[in-house]
Order: structure tokens, then C-alpha cells, then sequence
């Protein structure tokens, strides 16, 4: 993950990301933002978003618009990596930070992760 803007810069508004997916990557737990809305386009590869029911692949040049509270998560299912920005507004680097934090101690339990998702508004879908 690489961050182009962070909440610093943006007054806390939204923070942008580049993220490559490697091909058969972790997939985040599904999970809904209560305070926020995420945003992802796809610039490279192919990914599998799982938008509530639905199940919606992207591939170079497609959008996505997860709005608050809607259920989701992304993977990606093809030999080749994808890359994707992704926009949450308001901002969410600094759980990217903590989360980065809790993965370089080693791996998390389940209940760590959900505890730090939830104190970023985020819930398990």
C-alpha cells in the first residue's frame, strides 16, 4: 500500500491509497464502514469485489462505490497482480497504520483485527 494523500493533507475529508493485490492475497474480512464511504478503481489486473450479494468483477478503468454501511470486501481470484486506488472519505490512513502495527507483531487473532476495525467505525459483515 502506498498512501498519495492522508488525512494531514486532506483536513481529514478522505485518503487515497495505491494498492497492488498479488494474485490469491488475503482477502479483508467482509466488513461495512458506519462512518465512512470507500471508493476503489481498478488500474491494472483484475478484482472480485462481494458488494453485499452481489458479486462484481473489475478489471483497468472500472469503479466502485461502497457506500456506508453496505457489506463488502475485494480479492483477487486471477494469476496476474491487480493494482486499484482506493479512496475513503473521511480518511482512514491512520487504521492502515495501526493495522500495518498489528501485522508486523506477527499475525493477529481474529478478535485483535475486530477490535481495531471497530475502532474505525468498521463492523464484520
Amino acid at each position: 500500500m502506498a498512501f498519495k494523500a492522508v488525512a494531514a493533507q486532506t483536513g481529514g475529508d478522505f485518503s487515497l491509497m495505491e494498492r497492488t493485490v498479488p494474485p490469491g492475497a488475503r482477502r479483508p474480512p467482509p466488513h461495512r464502514h458506519v462512518t465512512c464511504s470507500e471508493a476503489f478503481f481498478v488500474l491494472d489486473g483484475t478484482i472480485t469485489f462481494w458488494l453485499d450479494d452481489a458479486e462484481l468483477t473489475g478489471g483497468c478503468g472500472d469503479f466502485l462505490l461502497v457506500p456506508r454501511g453496505a457489506a463488502h470486501t475485494f480479492g483477487n481470484r486471477s494469476e496476474e497482480p491487480a493494482r486499484l486506488l482506493v479512496l475513503h472519505a473521511p480518511a482512514m490512513d491512520a487504521y492502515f497504520a495501526e493495522l500495518d502495527a498489528l501485522w508486523a507483531a506477527g499475525t493477529p487473532t481474529p478478535e485483535a483485527e475486530r477490535e481495531l476495525m471497530s475502532r474505525y467505525g468498521m463492523e464484520p459483515a
